[in-house]
């Protein structure tokens, strides 16, 4: 894999007391560990240029202060532990619905759940549907914030297969998780987030 061209370059990003410098391949995996606290999710914000940060961020070579904002996003998507939800029902929230069925269903929730309002969703639905809706954007890059934190061990597998199909189209992924061995089956690298600094893990 190593051989592969660099999809995604992180080059001094900083956010508040986050610091990162790292290379993403296209089809690559990498995930990012740390404790509560450390800086996961204010990092993936960051690459994804949600909240301000400084440093150089370029997607196949573009630098992304060159891209507007809501394409870059389109591109370098993040997918939030807790889904954000701005209409009443499923299929609202959703840009194509008809776009996003399959793989809806195919994280194992039923066709009929567009309809459903989303008060009535469980945390582990919520997220299911959340991953569904960024994958629908057949992103460039997935940033994936703790995405199997509400699923049962059935489902974090199917989730963690569904990347694994997407990686092999070329997507890259960057996988924040707390569970070390999850970081050791999606990722072939492994980052480590201690003291406002990221460094790989040979571990």
């Amino acid at each position: 894999m190593r051989t592969q061209l660099v999809m995604l370059s992180v080059l001094s990003l900083t956010r508040l007391h986050v610091a990162a410098s790292f290379e993403l391949l296209a089809g690559e995996c990498i995930a990012i560990q740390g404790p509560s606290g450390a800086g996961k999710s204010l990092l993936l914000r960051a690459i994804a240029d949600l909240d301000p940060n400084e440093g150089t961020v370029t997607l196949d070579g573009i630098v992304r202060e060159t891209m507007p904002a809501p394409i870059w996003r389109r591109q370098v998507t993040y997918v939030a532990p807790e889904p954000g939800w701005w209409a009443d029902t499923v299929q609202e929230n959703f840009a194509k619905w008809e776009d996003a069925l399959p793989l809806v269903e195919q994280l194992g929730l039923p066709a009929g759940c567009g309809a459903w309002n989303v008060q009535r969703l469980s945390s582990g639905e919520k997220q299911r549907l959340g991953l569904a809706r960024a994958l629908a954007l057949r992103s460039r890059v997935l940033l994936l914030d703790e995405p199997t934190s509400a699923l049962d061990e059935k489902t974090t597998c199917l989730v963690e297969a569904i990347v694994a199909e997407c990686r092999s189209t070329g997507t890259g992924v960057i996988w924040c998780t707390h569970d070390g061995l999850q970081a050791r089956r999606v990722a072939s690298r492994v980052f480590v987030m201690s003291g406002g600094r990221m460094e790989e893990s040979f571990a």
